[in-house]
């Protein structure tokens, strides 16, 4: 997968010292690459959110949309 330019995401937040400074889910401490590891090895997205209590069905469905569209477009939102 390309590395994507996850500031420009509004759905996730890096805070130093917070999970080792990785990507997590805005207010959480859900890392972004957990999202993806669960959904490659077959999980859909009402999976993760029972799985993972807390999590805002918005804020999951904006960090895996900001993905789909870094594959389409240069510059993708969030």
């Amino acid at each position: 997968m390309a590395v994507l330019d996850w500031s420009q995401c509004a759905a996730v937040e890096r805070v130093p010292g917070k999970l080792s400074g990785a990507w997590v889910l805005r207010g959480t401490r859900m890392p972004v690459a957990t999202i993806f590891q669960n959904l490659e090895a077959g999980a859909n997205l009402d999976d993760i959110l029972s799985w993972f209590e807390g999590l805002d069905r918005d804020q999951v469905k904006a960090v895996i949309d900001f993905a789909a569209q870094s594959l389409e477009a240069p510059a993708p939102t969030c």
